[in-house]
């Protein structure tokens, strides 16, 4: 845990990672479990709670921020007073429900960078099946002073 709240900015209650699984030059793949005290299960849906789609999508963008954070870094540049954000979702596909209980792997692949805009591709798995599938850009910004 860490490792991740040195990499990216988010915190919780809004950090969606539990563990770094693995990086390599072209994917990130982190780890989740879902915890049923959480808020959000209290009105998505009382008596059947099933994680928010977008909730889903943010574990996979936020894997996507750590890939990238790695990377970049890797490659000797300074993230210091950078913040990865959000330019793009597309082909959000949502296949399986995610309960509270379940440990999913999450998977962020890169595609390209384009003039400081980073296109990716990534999944929630459970058991090795896809829950969510999504196209994203994730771009890096100076923080405003």
């Amino acid at each position: 845990m860490e490792e991740i709240l040195r990499t990216i900015p988010h915190r919780p209650p809004f950090l969606f990672v539990d563990e770094i699984v693995e990086l390599s030059e072209d994917r990130g793949i982190c780890r989740r479990t879902w915890r049923a005290e959480e808020n959000f299960y209290e009105g998505h849906y009382p008596g059947n709670p099933i994680t928010p789609g977008v909730i889903l999508c943010e574990s996979v963008l936020q894997t996507g921020a750590i890939y990238l954070a790695k990377r970049l870094e890797a490659n000797g540049v300074d993230l210091t007073g950078k913040t990865p954000v959000l330019s793009r979702i597309q082909d959000a596909r949502f296949k399986r429900m995610v309960k509270p209980g379940d440990t999913v792997e999450i998977e962020a692949i890169f595609k390209e960078e384009t003039r400081g805009f980073n296109f990716m591709r990534g999944s929630v798995k459970i058991d090795g099946k896809a829950a969510v599938t999504i196209d994203f850009v994730l771009a890096l910004i100076d923080e405003r002073q």
